[in-house]
């Protein structure tokens, strides 16, 4: 079974909305950077992303194969949004779009 594990926000106002999710989650970040912000609550990471294109937050689920999860997705009718990229030492993401114009993503953890 997949697994969601990071929802990321985009952000225009990365130190204010930090404020903000720090008040709102009640922990400081666990990274703290100028290109993402994360939080670790219980299993889940909450993420803020000062360069994101998408108007609104995007799920993130855990796949064991993120190539062959997107292509079965694809054939289902979604549309890839953003190809497999390597965001930190083998950290695989990846999104598609449903007919609806949602953003779902896909992360895959180094092995």
């Amino acid at each position: 079974m997949n697994e969601v594990s990071l929802i990321v926000y985009p952000t225009k106002e990365l130190a204010s909305t930090k404020q903000i999710f720090s008040k709102f989650l009640g922990v400081e970040p666990y990274v703290d950077g100028p290109y993402y912000v994360g939080y670790k609550v219980g299993d889940m990471e909450i993420g803020l992303d000062p360069n994101a294109q998408n108007a609104g937050p995007v799920t993130y689920i855990d796949v064991a194969d993120i190539k062959s999860s997107l292509q079965e997705i694809i054939a289902l009718g979604a549309t890839l949004h953003q190809d497999v990229k390597d965001v930190a030492k083998g950290l695989l993401v990846a999104s598609i779009k449903d007919k609806d114009g949602n953003i779902l993503g896909f992360r895959q953890n180094p092995r």
